[in-house]
């Protein structure tokens, strides 16, 4: 295999400059991807993309995640068409009586629905946007609130889709007996400090203790102007459509009765979302012809606009899967931890592990694919240094909530915006300095338990 070096960064960096430039993030993933491959080979670059594009379709993977995403599209068209969102909204503002407490009411939403990242952000973006609006909250603010319960929430869980996944890897690494991941993993919570800042960080900015600054203190300027959505948002999210008239409104059963559902199908199929959105879907589909809010041609028909709404979204998911093969075959990931594996030592390793996994993360886009490169190298490296197994995982899951949460062409990130109502660069660029504040806090905290425990 040839060792690209420095190179391999090439189309990651591409992929940021285009972004910036354009504001757009499926052209800027398309270039990058193209830049990688003609790197691979200049002679049949074309062919190797439509080839990669094609193996990512056929993949699992995407596969769950097309379905996953469109179905929500699907539900979330449902409860908007019956007037079951706008019969939440009513009852949200009831108790909403300021923009803090419209956004305090998102994070603690967030908090409670922990399971998924993708199950957190199409929920909560799509049925809080017309309560922030209400109060003159930009998209950007609710994409950052929405985002930072996803990934930094589901990671400091023990009965999430990212715990699970990374319980197993402890198991199939050795460092947990057979059925002993979920344990192992629990002494880890402690240590997952980007969880932690990046949760905490959030009520700190509502509350005014952690100020607004650089590009969502100048989109809130604009959304107190009365302009709440950012500039090139139009046909970059998941488009809601209007509510249908009703002789009667609808009551908060045709919201709250498909979310509960939802959440108890997704825990009861072992934490499958695509299993949960799929009972939960029939259950609205059924609850809505049932009491007279749609027909059933009305309601097959939304259901179908709905996966439509989620095709630009999807469409950035999997090019960042692309982007992400184009990334493997040039030893991304490989390259960074062989770059900084000789400079680690006892002290410096949870710092160190965090920032360089955390490098790799963001700039890969693969959250889950880090954890199974990175893992059987970081785990009997902390053994040989003494290190606290529990520490560096620690910042080895930290690192991926990191990268979730910070990545441009991440997918909650994606989901987050597009669910929000948001362009997805501006709501990536107005979070990403906050997200650096998090990560900051969260290396300092690594490197004072790698010099003291």
């Amino acid at each position: 295999m040839t060792d690209y070096g420095l190179a391999c960064l090439v189309p990651t960096i591409c992929v940021l400059a285009i972004a910036l430039v354009t504001h757009r993030t499926f052209e800027a993933l398309l270039g990058g991807v193209l830049v990688g491959f003609v790197m691979l080979d200049p002679r049949n670059f074309f062919g190797n993309f439509t080839t990669a594009l094609t193996d990512v379709m056929r993949g699992e993977t995407v596969g769950w995640v097309i379905l996953v995403c469109g179905l929500f599209g699907s539900l979330i068209h449902l409860l908007i068409k019956s007037g079951g969102a706008s019969a939440f909204a009513a009852a949200m503002l009831r108790w909403v009586r300021s923009p803090r407490s419209a956004l305090t009411v998102t994070w603690i939403m967030g908090l409670a629905i922990f399971i998924d990242d993708y199950l957190n952000a199409l929920t909560i973006g799509s049925s809080m946007r017309s309560v922030t609006d209400r109060f003159k909250i930009s998209r950007e603010m609710l994409a950052y609130i929405v985002d930072s319960t996803a990934a930094p929430v589901c990671v400091l869980v023990p009965f999430s889709t990212w715990a699970i996944y990374v319980a197993g890897l402890m198991e199939a690494n050795g460092l947990a007996p057979a059925k002993g991941g979920l344990e192992f993993y629990l002494r880890c919570i402690p240590y997952v400090f980007y969880g932690w800042t990046a949760t905490l960080l959030v009520p700190m900015v509502i509350a005014g203790i952690v100020p607004l600054f650089g590009p969502m203190k100048r989109a809130e300027l604009r959304a107190q102007g009365g302009e709440v959505v950012p500039p090139n948002t139009s046909g970059t999210t998941m488009d809601l459509p209007t509510e249908a008239e009703h002789a009667h409104p609808a009551r908060l059963l045709h919201f709250m009765g498909p979310v509960a559902v939802l959440i108890a199908a997704t825990i009861y199929f072992d934490v499958d979302a695509l299993k949960g959105v799929l009972v939960a879907l029939a259950f609205t589909a059924a609850l809505m012809i049932a009491t007279g809010r749609m027909t059933a041609s009305s309601t097959m028909e939304s259901a179908v606009s709905g996966f439509q709404s989620m095709l630009y979204p999807l469409a950035i998911i999997v090019m960042s899967f692309v982007l992400k093969d184009v990334n493997d075959r040039l030893g991304l990931t490989e390259f960074v931890i062989r770059t900084v594996t000789p400079w680690m030592n006892r002290q410096v390793l949870p710092a160190l592990a965090f920032v360089t996994l955390s490098l790799a993360t963001f700039s890969t886009g693969s959250f889950w694919g880090v954890y199974a490169i990175a893992t059987p190298i970081l785990a009997p490296l902390a053994q040989s240094l003494d290190v606290n197994p529990h520490l560096a995982m620690g910042a080895l899951i930290s690192a991926g909530a990191f990268g979730s949460h910070a990545c441009f062409y991440g997918d909650a990130t994606v989901l987050s915006s597009s669910a929000s109502g948001c362009n997805n660069m501006a709501h990536a660029v107005t979070q990403f300095p906050y997200a650096l504040l998090a990560a900051g806090v969260a290396t300092a905290l690594f490197l004072a338990c790698g010099w003291s425990m």
